[in-house]
């Protein structure tokens, strides 16, 4: 551990934006918030590239959607005055920041955003102007994007570490797109997935991604946790396989049944992690136990790491973007249930911990080391 290290939790709710902040033992931690209280907070990303600055994606069912920006750790916050706009002639409507990313480390100053209705949008100053990458908004499909059960959002964005003009999207529910160019142009990556309307193999488009994360040691093979199940491609997103082995729903061969879930996260040692829901039409953990799912680096089958104590009934989901990883030599994973729970691990899922307080539902939840 660097002496000195701070971890803070970004945990964007319903209803506003908490820190949590502890030192790099992560014993215990200080809250601080609500932030933007009566907001909603669908994003959020701590960037020090250059100065430590916050993000957050708000949505307020009578201010509209907006970036907000923070260069005080939360103190005082403004709006973006030149966010991301769709024109009026798009016919597209900006209803949500789903996902806030930093660029290329090589592009200090590029940060993306993904939108509902999905588009992705980028800024290189420092997110105080946005453009749109219109080629995906015109791509040849969209006449054939459906919205899933949380719209039409583009929520995830990858950028290859070796590569800036590599970029991934995954989109709900329509599919994984790949650019080579930085975004000047677009091609969809959905072989080997199915179509999530009729569960038959998908066309261009169809498929519903939850979410996807990068191989930190290899950055051509991709992680996916899919609405019909969870998903690697070796080559890029060119072709998908299944990797469901111990997942408990891929056990209960009922074919209306398949490993349903949101979030999936990798640790530095190369353990993925993800949190099994019982199905589409429940969206709760099976039976109120609430069970992290662990596939350790080189593993040919998931596990449930250890249960979460006190052992009670808890009907509650984790959504997306609230399972994170922090950058520590010996990582912790974190997760926020809609419950408004907080749970981490400093063992990779062998123990876990709860941080004390109730929040509202949780959207996402980032973990952010500085040195203080």
């Amino acid at each position: 551990m660097r002496a000195g290290t701070q971890v803070r939790l970004l945990v964007g709710t319903h209803k506003g934006l908490f820190i949590f902040t502890s030192d790099a033992g992560r014993a215990s931690w200080q809250m601080e918030g609500p932030m933007l209280a009566g907001w909603e907070v669908y994003s959020v990303l701590g960037d020090h590239r250059r100065t430590p600055r916050l993000y957050t994606g708000t949505s307020h069912v009578a201010y509209g959607t907006t970036i907000r920006v923070s260069d005080d750790f939360g103190a005082t916050w403004r709006e973006i005055e030149n966010g991301p706009r769709y024109s009026p002639e798009s016919g597209f409507k900006l209803n949500r920041i789903w996902q806030l990313a930093p660029g290329h480390p090589s592009q200090p100053d590029t940060l993306y955003a993904g939108v509902d209705e999905a588009g992705l949008f980028v800024s290189h100053d420092r997110g105080e102007t946005w453009q749109e990458l219109d080629a995906l908004t015109k791509h040849p499909t969209r006449p054939d994007w459906w919205a899933g059960g949380g719209g039409l959002c583009l929520h995830t964005i990858l950028i290859h570490p070796h590569n800036p003009q590599r970029i991934w999207v995954g989109i709900s529910a329509v599919g994984v797109f790949r650019s080579d160019d930085g975004g000047a142009a677009w091609q969809s990556k959905n072989k080997g997935l199915l179509d999530t309307h009729t569960e038959q193999p998908a066309g261009e488009v169809g498929s519903c991604v939850h979410k996807m994360v990068i191989d930190r040691a290899n950055p051509d093979t991709l992680y996916m946790q899919e609405h019909l199940g969870v998903y690697r491609s070796d080559d890029g997103g060119d072709r998908w396989v299944t990797m469901e082995e111990g997942l408990p729903a891929a056990n209960l061969h009922h074919p209306e049944w398949w490993a349903f879930g949101f979030p999936l996260v990798q640790t530095r040692a190369g353990n993925l992690f993800l949190v099994p829901l019982e199905s589409s039409e429940q969206r709760n953990v099976a039976g109120g136990d609430l069970r992290v799912y662990r596939r350790a680096a080189g593993a040919a089958a998931w596990e449930p790491t250890a249960a979460i104590t006190p052992h009670e009934p808890r009907y509650t989901s984790v959504l997306r973007d609230a399972l994170a990883t922090d950058d520590l030599a010996e990582p912790g994973v974190y997760f926020g249930t809609t419950g408004g729970d907080l749970f981490y691990t400093l063992d990779e899922g062998d123990s876990w911990q709860r941080i004390p307080g109730r929040l509202p539902r949780i959207f996402t939840v980032k973990a952010w080391t500085l040195d203080a």
